[in-house]
């Protein structure tokens, strides 16, 4: 199962976003809303919006369980949104340039597969090589001068 949620023409800066969506990528979906409960950004609240968003957009879809406790935050990104440029007087009648920058932001939910959480083991091959195990032994590291190891074999 899976929830994307986008909110567009966000005003703010796309780079003061990812700082943000860096510190919940990757997490439960309980722990990265108390992560942006908690954070002292301002952008912090609409991420909040999106990630809320997603979750709901996750359990509309058909077959879904509706199990947050197994949600998780797989993808989240900023893309830079249009710029508004605006004037500023400045000293001896020149003008400066105001960038008012925008940013689209992404959230992506999936929920956790079950696992039983034993790995299948690798087969061994066995060869006929045990020369390689006799070789290794015979070899023996000697301190050589200003203190190198010297790797000598008999």
């Amino acid at each position: 199962m899976e929830g994307r949620a986008t909110a567009r023409y966000v005003r703010t800066s796309a780079q003061k976003a990812k700082l943000v969506m860096d510190l919940i990528r990757g997490q439960e979906v309980d722990r990265a809303l108390s992560t942006l409960r908690f954070a002292r950004k301002r952008i912090a609240r609409d991420i909040e919006k999106v990630l809320r968003s997603a979750i709901a957009n996750a359990h509309q879809r058909d077959g879904a369980s509706g199990d947050v406790d197994r949600m998780f935050v797989s993808g989240c990104h900023a893309d830079q949104g249009p710029t508004m440029k605006r004037i500023r007087a400045a000293p001896m009648g020149r003008a400066f340039q105001i960038r008012k920058r925008t940013a689209h932001l992404t959230v992506i939910v999936t929920e956790r597969l079950e696992t039983t959480g034993r790995v299948p083991a690798l087969p061994v091959e066995e060869s006929g090589d045990d020369d390689t195990l006799s070789r290794k032994s015979e070899r023996k590291t000697v301190k050589g001068a200003h203190g190198a190891d010297v790797v000598e074999s008999e």
